[in-house]
């Protein structure tokens, strides 16, 4: 293979070429041939090759035709929407969620597996909850795995994409230590080899969603909050789409302290942001006053009890809100002061209930904590994606390296083997006696 000044071959120039003209007509809308070559800086043999190139292998098709000045009609082109296929999957607190969707993040099918009991999550379940998800929705869909870019999930908890045999998840507040998760799905044979799981933080992937189809758009750098049951974070510094990915790191904002010697933190510690934010926390301290719904059966309900008080001017409701809100702002002042964005958006499904009530007052403590001039520059507004944001953007992760391929299907990254020391050590411990 030709290899150029750069080190870049010929194969990476074409991957390039048709990574970008994808992710033009993707992101920008269709465009006809005449229009690809300034928007890309490719010369125009390279956008006819590499448009006949994507035509052919069908990821492009016609979208009509325009007329020009004085010249012949231009024939628009578009990326094909059922060209491929995403799965996303979300991990969240009362249920998991895998939604079937085409090219274009059109949903063709959905399928829900409530967590039973509420918060439970072993492993076993969750993983047997995916793989049920998965067949279910290319069933309903009738669609097979040919055209499947990949699986996206989006989970609770740290993770490392790069350790030997996969993804592996470490999630304090749910009680997965190491978990495989990437090995043990696979385990699972519901999908052919070829197929990858590609597996992030569920707040990345929120982020990653936002910033390239919802409030984010526009923005350079960002926040993006997921308000759940607890609560995290996502710092977006680069959020154009253009690249094929969102520079994302994952937050544990959620276990930043905020009051020494404080409330009992799910993971463990004393006085965490979440001990006073999340929704969990926040119907907690409002039964611990005497508040709190009667028969309510999960904490979606629950918040919309704890709404109506509020709404009906219960003193006991509303001031737990207020401390929320507070709470909140204070949190959101940290991120500010670190990390000075744009923009900071709030989702997840309590965020998103919450937010109509409570964000007037959220900007006025972030403002109140914050250093004058980042907090002159951003903006705190609720993501406008609805409850299906983690989804959809766990569908992103395939799409991503979708793009970084050129429109090829990734692979699998191959299974590594730990150094022979490591394996001779741990052989030698495993041999060792121990002695009481």
């Amino acid at each position: 293979m030709t290899t150029g000044r750069s080190g870049r071959t010929v194969r990476d120039l074409r991957r390039g070429n048709r990574s970008a003209v994808l992710q033009r007509l993707y992101f920008g809308g269709p465009m006809s041939r005449q229009e690809l070559g300034p928007a890309t800086g490719l010369s125009s043999g390279s956008v006819s090759n590499v448009v006949g190139e994507l035509v052919a292998d069908g990821l492009l098709e016609e979208a009509g035709v325009v007329d020009s000045d004085g010249g012949r009609p231009r024939t628009l082109l578009r990326v094909a929407p059922g060209s491929a296929h995403m799965i996303g999957v979300d991990v969240g607190e009362t249920r998991v969620r895998v939604e079937l969707f085409d090219l274009t993040l059109t949903e063709l099918a959905r399928a829900e597996m409530p967590l039973q009991p509420r918060g439970c999550y072993d492993v076993g379940p969750v993983v047997g909850h995916i793989a049920e998800g998965i067949t279910a929705v290319l069933t309903e869909a009738g669609i097979g795995t040919e055209r499947l870019l990949g699986v996206g999930v989006g989970v609770p908890g740290i993770v490392d994409r790069d350790a030997p045999g996969g993804a592996v998840v470490h999630g304090q507040t749910i009680g997965w230590e190491a978990v495989p998760l990437e090995e043990r799905l696979r385990a699972t044979g519901v999908l052919p080899q070829e197929v990858p799981y590609i597996i992030d933080n569920g707040a990345r992937t929120l982020g990653q969603a936002e910033m390239w189809f919802g409030a984010g758009r526009g923005a350079r750098e960002a926040v993006v909050v997921l308000f759940g049951s607890g609560v995290g974070a996502s710092l977006i510094t680069d959020g154009s789409p253009d690249g094929g990915t969102t520079e994302g790191t994952p937050l544990e904002w959620g276990h930043l302290t905020v009051s020494v010697r404080g409330r009992r933190c799910r993971c463990g510690a004393l006085g965490c942001l979440e001990a006073y934010t999340g929704a969990e926390s926040l119907l907690a301290r409002w039964a611990e006053r005497g508040g709190g719904p009667v028969d309510c059966v999960d904490e979606e309900e629950a918040l919309s009890a704890l709404l109506a008080a509020a709404g009906r001017q219960d003193r006991v409701a509303l001031e737990v809100l207020e401390e929320t809100a507070e709470y909140l702002g204070a949190g959101l002042s940290d991120l500010i002061n670190l990390f000075q964005p744009e923009r900071i958006l709030i989702g997840g499904w309590a965020g998103l209930m919450l937010g109509p009530h409570i964000l007037p007052a959220v900007r006025e403590h972030a403002t109140r904590y914050s250093l004058r001039h980042p907090a002159g520059r951003v903006t705190v507004t609720l993501g406008s994606l609805g409850p299906d944001a983690v989804t959809v953007g766990a569908a992103t992760l395939p799409l991503s390296a979708f793009f970084a391929t050129g429109g090829r299907r990734a692979t699998p990254r191959p299974r590594t083997e730990p150094p022979g020391w490591r394996t001779a050590l741990r052989i030698r411990g495993e041999a060792t006696p121990h002695h009481a």
